[in-house]
């Protein structure tokens, strides 16, 4: 697999010494400070973890196959459509302490606070762990930047790439791993969680407490059985989290699609703002704006799901007894994740419209929509989460191709520091 350039490599050190001190030297004057909104902000961006080897995907795709192999096959599926995405560091081993150093660097001088990383753990155990526990922990620079967790404890299918009459089966797409998790498998994750990644001296905490979050909360009761098992099992997390030293527990829910009771009834909930508080949890969030705006086939306009989206924010912020952090997608396009040389059919995810005019010029625009939506909701205390910082099979990073280059990071810099 390709490495970030040699040059990089070579450079690396004095590269992390001048950013390093480019942090310290660009702080504005004293007098710009107080003219500031009495705001800190705080940037967070999801790290999608699939772009090292790991050993499950070697089981299904073959020898060293990792989510590049994606990017690097993916073809237009219309005209006019931007295919393939190019990385401007060429298709980086994210699992390499030194090229894991170079993103922490180049992410804190543009102004981002923490890597949320998608985080898996199914019933026999971890996947896609190497990025972090290789890649991150082994970066020299690893305490320039917080990293939290998101467990992405949704159905893993066999969808790297799909086709379309895998997709059209009375099966569906092949299910690797379910989301769903005994109570058992509970207990050893959270123990887990909290000795490997909660001790870490770069790990991300709110008031004390470290940052967890659930991003499928039907598959999260589904592994209980009911409402009030889940409350049980997340109040034996908040004690474990609690012997462990820490003050609290911060458990974050991302709220998307319609949750889903367990039972055979299948009932949805209407009152999501009281789930949350049965449960346990401490704050609400969003993974990305599709889970709003479902795209116009085959294409969407930025402008259109920003505007959605930030419609929905306002709402569910005012039906939440808790802080909503807000969201700022950069992208989307799954058509990598579909066999490139097949029709393209509006059929469900991934085959999707995608976005266009996502830009940086109109991406800066939905940051300072965001940055409005922080100073009117205080109780957010300045937490934006973005996505994404890698998404390339998605559509949707922060780190730079061929066509912008630095450009969305740079948006983010002007406007947040």
């Amino acid at each position: 697999m390709k490495k970030i350039t040699s040059i990089y490599l070579i450079i690396l050190p004095a590269i992390l010494i001048s950013y390093h001190g480019c942090i310290k030297k660009n702080e504005p004057p004293v007098d710009e400070l107080l003219d500031q909104p009495q705001i800190d902000y705080f940037i967070a961006t999801y790290y999608f973890p699939n772009y090292h080897v790991d050993k499950r995907n070697e089981q299904v795709h073959g020898t060293g196959w990792t989510e590049w192999a994606l990017v690097k096959a993916a073809k237009p599926k219309f005209e006019g459509h931007w295919q393939p995405r190019v990385p401007a560091w060429g298709f980086t081993d994210e699992a390499d302490p030194d090229v894991m150093a170079y993103k922490i660097a180049v992410a804190v001088d543009h102004g981002i606070d923490a890597f949320i990383f998608d985080w898996y753990y199914y019933n026999d155990g971890l996947f896609l762990e190497r990025a972090i526990e290789e890649g991150f922990f082994g970066a020299k620079n690893r305490d320039w930047i917080k990293f939290g967790l998101m467990w992405a404890n949704h159905d893993w299918l066999n969808i790297h790439p799909v086709s379309v009459s895998d997709y059209q089966s009375a099966e569906g797409p092949e299910l690797l791993y379910p989301g769903a998790i005994t109570p058992e498998t509970w207990e050893q994750m959270t123990d887990y969680v909290i000795e490997t990644y909660f001790k870490h001296l770069s790990y991300w905490f709110i008031d004390g407490a470290p940052y967890f979050s659930i991003y499928d909360l039907t598959k999260f009761l589904e592994s209980f059985g009911s409402v009030e098992a889940t409350a049980t099992a997340v109040n034996s997390f908040r004690a474990k989290v609690k012997n462990a030293g820490f003050a609290d527990l911060h458990l974050n829910a991302v709220i998307w699609g319609n949750t889903i009771l367990p039972g055979p009834e299948k009932t949805i909930v209407t009152d999501i703002n009281q789930l949350l508080q049965q449960v346990g949890f401490n704050s609400a969030s969003s993974y990305v704006w599709v889970h709003y705006v479902k795209p116009d086939f085959p294409v969407h306009d930025y402008l259109n799901a920003r505007y959605t989206y930030f419609n929905f924010a306002e709402k569910i912020a005012d039906s939440l007894d808790l802080p909503y952090y807000p969201n700022v997608t950069i992208g989307w396009d799954p058509s990598p994740r579909t066999e490139k040389d097949e029709p393209w059919e509006d059929l469900g995810y991934p085959f999707t419209g995608v976005f266009i005019n996502n830009e940086p010029a109109n991406v800066k625009q939905a940051l300072l929509r965001a940055k409005e939506y922080l100073a009117n909701h205080r109780e957010a205390d300045g937490i934006l989460q973005i996505n994404c910082w890698n998404e390339w099979t998605e559509g949707s990073y922060l780190e730079p191709d061929t066509a912008y280059g630095m450009e969305y990071l740079e948006a983010i810099k002007e406007i947040f520091e």
